[in-house]
């Protein structure tokens, strides 16, 4: 029997990353898809980043993955989301050219020596005394393996809806995955079932667009990737319309005809991702919703209708659209769908994304209940990175709720059981300040470089920026700007006066001064300082940041060495929580269920009150 180190099932960003890290730390990776030519495809919205998820492509790169790479090199329009809001939750986001994506993902994937791309099907897993010991293909051959990573999308008994349509795919034109649900059952693992769905693809030949309000990205646009030096990427644009109360009424009266409405539809839909049906019932008030055109690829014909997504009949979603000034002769390549699938509550999973129960079984992706391809891609690179780490007989990489977006994710995911698709939203970090999409690398590099994946150029790249930082903000704390300049300054932003001389960090703790204007009366000079490998605004948008909350993110500091003790303190997993007398009926069995690895864990499960926590913690020592 062949086989390799890890086995990783799944082509799409969780499998790519898992594949990439395995390999990158020296194990040998057999990727298994159903189809070769589909790995790293973009199945829903071309576009990579967004609120939140814009720091989690950030934070995968500074661990050395690839998403972000592969963004800078494919995107056609990138845009700073939530500019006007506080620096913590700005987010990058690009529309993104989603063949040239999927081509150069691959391209990647088949340069590395260590990874073997197989397209089959996996239909069973084998076990050698509750430890993952193989796969068993479609075809009947068994492979070995010491680590298995499961990314497996919604192709886990995939069911799509179109009005009364059904039809058994993992995504359209593409074949759904029988076995490894039934299999993991076998072995004791609960599953669910959730809905997604995605809009209409329109023909733009068929499209007014002088009936469309054009978008841009930004003139001066941010990489994703903190190794990309050189960065010029086209601007194309997207396009707006808005629906209106005929649409909505159009699709009121044909309610029934929806699976999601008439009871075909038995999973949970994504809470913040709505159909266009559930957006005219949730919201009735409402007198139109937005529609993003979004190209598909660079000069595509085929436009992504983003906010219409739907599985109402083919033909009252064309009968939707065509009631919108711009789409009165619009046709579809394909309609919109909705898909079911097999989903594995991720409370099952350790922080390294393993199995409690099977050694050496590792989830990533939509099969742990969340949406996304960001999230799905930070999931992929830790159950990867942990599958050769296990192969290795090395310590799991794992990441607190302080450190980043990912350690957000994966706490969430295993100590809240989440019941409908995750997505992740900067509002979820409690500790958000901290996590600023600028400063990922300085959070995340020298973990990665440590644990092995994260390259040397890159770490040296790293290590330029750091020590850039720091000289900078050294040279503001000491460099004095005289009274009269700085009154003058002051005065040209309506500020109020001061009596002496004023460092330039105090300055530039006032919400109205920037670099620029420090620049503009020759108090700064960018020059001075020799010019980083990657674009300059990215390290004084760092620079500006740390000083402007300087008192927050030291309050936020603070908070974070309280709540260390609790995760510091580890629960054994023999603890029988069930005999604890001491602790709520809903605790015990809350905790017996979800098994937290830690106190800090078990906190911050549903239904475990902080009197309980306080009893655990007396447990524990005694």
């Amino acid at each position: 029997m062949s086989g390799y180190d890890v086995i990783v099932v799944g082509g799409g960003h969780a499998g790519v990353e898992a594949a990439l890290a395995a390999a990158r730390l020296g194990c040998s990776v057999g990727l298994i898809t159903i189809d070769s030519h589909s790995i790293a495809r973009m199945s829903c919205n071309p576009a990579i980043g967004g609120l939140a998820k814009g720091h989690l492509v950030r934070e995968i790169d500074a661990l050395g993955g690839f998403m972000g790479v592969a963004a800078d090199s494919t995107g056609i329009q990138f845009k700073m989301l939530n500019k006007s809001k506080g620096r913590a939750v700005w987010s990058p986001r690009a529309q993104i050219d989603k063949r040239a994506y999927e081509a150069f993902v691959q391209k990647h994937l088949t340069s590395i020596r260590n990874v073997d791309i197989l397209q089959s099907e996996v239909k069973d897993i084998l076990l050698t005394r509750q430890n993952v010991s193989g796969v068993v293909l479609s075809s009947g051959e068994t492979l070995s393996c010491r680590s298995l990573v499961l990314t497996c999308g919604t192709f886990l008994n995939g069911l799509i809806h179109v009005g009364a349509r059904k039809i058994h795919a993992g995504r359209m034109g593409e074949e759904a995955s029988d076995g490894i649900t039934e299999s993991l059952v076998s072995l004791g693992l609960r599953s669910g079932r959730l809905k997604t769905g995605t809009p209409p693809r329109l023909n733009r030949e068929t499209i007014n667009w002088s009936a469309m309000k054009k978008i841009y990205g930004d003139h001066d646009p941010r990489p994703f990737s903190f190794s990309t030096q050189t960065f010029s990427p086209p601007n194309e644009p997207c396009h707006i319309v808005n629906t209106h109360p005929l649409v909505h009424e159009l699709i009121l009266n044909n309610l029934h005809l929806s699976p999601i409405y008439c009871g075909e539809i038995k999973g949970v839909g994504p809470r913040y991702c709505p159909s266009i049906e559930d957006k005219v019932v949730r919201f009735p008030d409402k007198a139109s919703h937005h529609i993003f055109l979004e190209p598909e690829w660079s000069g595509s014909n085929q436009i992504y209708t983003n906010g219409f997504s739907t599985s109402l009949p083919e033909a009252v979603q064309l009968a939707a659209l065509q009631l919108i000034p711009g789409f009165e002769k619009v046709s579809f390549f394909r309609p919109g769908y909705a898909i079911e699938y097999d989903f594995f509550f991720p409370s099952q999973l350790s922080g390294a994304l393993q199995s409690k129960d099977v050694s050496g079984l590792f989830l990533a992706g939509q099969i742990n209940g969340t949406s996304g391809y960001e999230e799905a891609a930070a999931q992929g690179l830790v159950a990867g990175a942990n599958a050769a780490n296990l192969v290795l007989d090395r310590e799991p990489l794992s990441f607190s709720r302080d450190q980043c977006y990912i350690g957000v994710l994966i706490d969430d995911l295993v100590t809240k059981d989440t019941r409908e698709p995750y997505r992740m939203f900067t509002a979820r970090a409690e500790f958000r300040l901290l996590l600023r999409h600028t400063n990922a690398d300085l959070r995340l590099s020298e973990i990665g470089h440590q644990a092995g994946l994260v390259p040397d150029a890159s770490y040296e790249l790293f290590l330029k920026k750091a020590s850039l930082l720091s000289s900078i903000l050294s040279d503001l704390s000491q460099t004095a700007a005289s009274a009269a300049t700085t009154n003058q300054l002051l005065s040209s932003v309506l500020e109020s006066t001061v009596n002496g001389s004023t460092t330039l960090s105090t300055l530039l703790k006032r919400p109205v001064v920037s670099l620029n204007l420090l620049q503009d009366f020759g108090l700064f000079n960018t020059a001075s300082f020799p010019l980083p490998p990657m674009p300059l605004q990215d390290v004084l948008d760092e620079v500006e940041t740390s000083i402007k909350y300087a008192g927050y993110i030291k309050q936020q500091q603070i908070q974070v060495a309280r709540l260390k003790r609790n995760d510091q303190t580890t629960i054994p997993r023999s603890f029988d929580f069930l005999s604890c007398r001491s602790l709520s009926s809903e605790a015990r069995e809350k905790l017996s269920l979800i098994r937290p690895e830690t106190l800090g864990q078990a906190s911050r499960i549903s239904g475990v009150s902080p009197s309980d926590v306080a009893a655990l913690s007396v447990l524990l020592v005694s």
